[in-house]
């Protein structure tokens, strides 16, 4: 199989999560940050997940109607015969399915995940080696420079003000180049000083040069 690592947009999404206990508990703390609108149906439920904020628990087993609306399930009971039920179900109706441990059910599966603030990088083997991929997470961990999150949400506003200010295109790219340069060497985002100085300089810099 060739797993292509799509991103997509889950805010406000309808997902359903078949299973109570601690599979799908993982499971929904990596999707909860990225704020789908999670069903969570099961029989019983672990009291992790009955602590859990922003989610909707429905206390019964699994019926094909819970998938009325959904862009997204995924499978994570006790029962590989019941997981088995809800992918071929999903697949069917056109929904995207994850099964725990069952990679042949899966019309997409997890990546190990490193967040932090707007950076998602996700890492996948396609089931190879999951021990292999929670290295590569571990190893990636670790390069990402202290307070990378708030360097981001500086050049998401940066980026906007050069937009506007720089019109054409080779300019702006050396612009952000450099101003992210800058934010790495300094470990901060940039003063508004510092920013103008970047700037001006780049509309002195004629295209090509």
């Amino acid at each position: 199989m060739g797993y292509f690592p799509f991103f997509v947009d889950l805010e406000g999404k309808e997902g359903l999560i078949v299973g109570g206990g601690a599979v799908a508990s993982r499971k929904i703390e990596k999707l909860a940050p990225y704020g789908p609108k999670l069903t969570v149906a099961a029989p019983v439920f672990d009291s992790e997940i009955r602590q859990m904020k922003g989610i909707t628990l429905v206390e019964e087993p699994f019926s094909a109607g819970m998938l009325e609306g959904k862009y997204f399930a995924i499978a994570a009971a006790d029962s590989s015969e019941l997981n088995r039920f809800v992918s071929r179900l999903c697949r069917e109706r056109g929904i995207l399915v994850n099964v725990a441990d069952d990679r042949e059910a899966c019309t997409f599966i997890f990546p190990s995940l490193v967040r932090k603030g707007k950076l998602s990088v996700g890492i996948s083997t396609e089931g190879a080696s999951p021990s292999a991929a929670i290295y590569m997470k571990d190893q990636i961990n670790r390069q990402i420079p202290k307070d990378f999150d708030k360097l981001l949400e500086f050049m998401e506003s940066g980026r906007e003000r050069v937009m506007k200010q720089i019109p054409l295109e080779e300019q702006r790219s050396i612009c952000l180049k450099t101003l992210f340069s800058m934010c790495l060497e300094k470990g901060r985002g940039l003063t508004e000083e510092e920013f103008s100085d970047v700037v001006s300089s780049c509309f002195r810099q004629p295209p090509g040069a």
